[in-house]
């Protein structure tokens, strides 16, 4: 049976509306605005860096907002949509407790997530975080150990590192020699450096046995290798530096080099009212008792793998036709790095094994008579 057949509908014709009994609401005139928030502070909030590094991210025009390229000191709401190189962006509007962490750092190791050298660095080892990324409170140059925090919040950290709130860092310093009561008082009272003049808050001796004697320093500048700078200015090298403190946050001897502690939820609200930071209204999070034990534990981090410096890479291997073809691997280094005197066979090539159906007609005859013989 035939179909019958559709009459084609008019497409300038107006279509027909199901009948509702929905009512078209008004806007409300007298509603109030809807409150906006300070694009570069929620991005530190969301831990992408600092308050100072994310005005340098919007001014680079990077971010967006509603497809716009955004602006410095531009409002947001929890409406509008925030992308960073394309990618969206979940805002904290309602703003979550941030994580602190605590690291002994070693020597050996960089506070730096880009290294063309490729050495060890302190964010290879960091645990992972959810929507965020671990922000250092101030840096340590590769000599130098001690306590070394990283945080969420780019606000506590900005509060911590900007020179304009003169936060304390306290240093235990070993030289090799001995100051005397003028240079201590000197360096009290300033001495003029390459970048201008520096000074210690306090200083005091804390013995030594032989040459290396030990001294316990506090300023408020975190200037690169200040320390080093001013004890060289009067010829002595200083062989360990190691930071123990930094503003209201000590180094616990539980926590040992190369070791890690996270802060319970009480001590980060301690630090946010020490910093005169909004503390979040919502209530903390009940942690379990598996939790408990573990944000009370001090651990080792795990040590991912180390990246290769180019450095550390053969050099090219010239094959018989004159062309270079770069370095591939191990595999590649031991079979054909001319360095090495090793040769590696290759692995012979897989054999088809003989099978009955190979064998000729006189072959086969010859095999029929053999094996009769036996019988």
């Amino acid at each position: 049976m035939a179909r019958p057949f559709k009459t084609q509908r008019d497409p300038q014709a107006t279509p027909r509306r199901p009948k509702t009994n929905f009512t078209k609401l008004e806007a409300d005139l007298n509603a109030p605005p809807e409150p906006t928030q300070r694009l570069h502070k929620l991005l530190a909030l969301a831990g992408l860096g600092s308050r100072r590094d994310m005005e340098a991210l919007i001014a680079s025009g990077r971010v967006t907002v509603n497809g716009a390229p955004a602006t410095q000191g531009q409002g947001v709401t929890q409406y509008d949509t925030v992308r960073l190189d394309s990618r969206p962006v979940k805002l904290p509007f309602i703003a979550e407790l941030p994580q602190v962490l605590i690291y002994h750092k070693p020597e050996g190791e960089i506070v730096s997530q880009d290294d063309p050298e490729g050495r060890a660095s302190v964010f290879d080892k960091l645990p992972k975080v959810k929507n965020g990324k671990w922000i250092a409170i101030g840096r340590l140059d590769m000599n130098t150990s001690g306590l070394l925090m990283f945080t969420t919040s780019g606000e506590l950290a900005n509060r911590f590192m900007h020179p304009r709130y003169e936060v304390e860092r306290e240093y235990a310093v070993r030289i090799f020699g001995e100051l005397t009561e003028g240079q201590m008082t000197q360096l009290k009272e300033g001495i003029e450096l390459e970048d201008g003049p520096a000074n210690f808050d306090s200083i005091s001796a804390q013995g030594g046995e032989g040459a290396n004697h030990w001294y316990q320093v506090i300023l408020r500048e975190g200037r690169n290798r200040e320390v080093r700078r001013l004890f060289e200015a009067f010829q002595l090298p200083v062989s360990r530096l190691m930071r123990v403190r930094f503003g209201p946050v000590n180094l616990p001897p539980r926590v040992k080099r190369g070791q890690m502690l996270k802060l319970e939820q009480k001590e980060v609200v301690g630090l946010l009212e020490w910093a005169d930071l909004p503390v979040p209204s919502a209530p903390l999070r009940q942690l379990t008792q598996r939790e408990k034990l573990k944000a009370t534990t001090v651990f080792m981090p795990k040590v991912r793998k180390q990246r290769v410096s180019a450095l550390d890479r053969p050099p090219r291997v010239t094959t018989e036709g004159g062309e270079a073809r770069p370095y591939r691997g191990k595999k590649d280094t031991a079979r054909n790095n001319p360095t090495t005197n090793k040769t590696v066979p290759k692995k012979p090539a897989n054999r088809r094994v003989r099978q009955t159906s190979d064998l000729t007609a006189p072959a086969m005859q010859k095999k029929s008579d053999r094996n009769r013989g036996r019988g």
